[in-house]
This record gives structure tokens, C-alpha cells and sequence, in this order.
């Protein structure tokens, strides 16, 4: 059974920084594409990030490139959000996602949270203004 665990949430200050974590229990995880989403109070759920299995192709939304970070340790499982300059519109709780890659797979099947088979309960990240 899949599981995907977050950790890393809290409250931090505008322009602070946190890193999110996210655990697998997944046989063959450096076999699998995972994602970053997040949802804010009253809104959809939005992609933020994106590591393919390589760890070497990743994609972010726009309005998060140049201050988050995705990352992968396929010897620990985990997959990693490194999110620097925060500001309060990236309040949300965040979810980590997982599923299959396929290398025949565009870069844009790993945008919608749609493609994905697995999700976690989320991590709350507050930043206040």
C-alpha cells in the first residue's frame, strides 16, 4: 500500500523560508514522478512543482519558479520543497503526489494533478504578512 507522508508545514514571516518533506512507502520509488500542489482556502488545487524519476527534469508553476525548489533523495524516499522568500499568497495546505513514470510521458502529464494515483494528507504552510 502506497503512502505519502508530509511533514515540514508551519508559520513562518513573509520573505521567511521552510522546506517541506515528503515520505514514501513505495516499492521502486525511483520509478515514479512526483509533484508539489497546493490548495488555499476557497480554491482549487493548484500545481506548484514537479521531478520526474531522473531527478534531473522539473517544472514549476510561475509563481513559484525562482523561489521554490524540488528535489528528490531516491535512496531515502523522499521527495523535498524547498520554499525561500515566501509570501502570504503561498498560504495553503500542500500535498505531495506520486505516480509511474513513463518516459514517454510530455513534462506537461506531470503538471495535472489528475495524472496522479497517490496523494498525501497535506501540510499545512501559513505565512504571515
Amino acid at each position: 500500500q502506497v503512502q505519502l507522508v508530509e511533514s515540514g508545514g508551519g508559520l513562518v514571516q513573509a520573505g521567511g523560508s521552510l522546506r517541506l518533506s515528503c515520505a514514501a512507502s513505495i516499492r521502486a520509488f525511483s520509478s515514479y514522478g512526483m509533484g508539489w500542489f497546493r490548495q488555499a482556502p476557497g480554491k482549487e488545487r493548484e500545481f506548484v512543482a514537479a521531478i520526474r524519476r531522473s531527478g534531473t527534469s522539473t517544472n514549476y508553476a510561475n509563481s513559484v519558479k525562482a523561489r521554490f525548489t524540488i528535489s528528490r533523495d531516491n535512496a531515502k524516499n523522499t521527495v523535498y520543497l524547498q520554499m525561500n522568500s515566501l509570501k502570504a499568497e503561498d498560504t495553503a495546505v500542500y500535498y505531495c503526489a506520486a505516480v509511474l513514470d513513463v518516459a514517454s510521458n510530455s513534462d506537461y502529464y506531470y503538471i495535472r494533478a489528475r495524472s496522479y494515483a497517490y496523494w498525501g494528507q497535506g501540510t499545512q504552510v501559513t505565512v504571515s504578512s
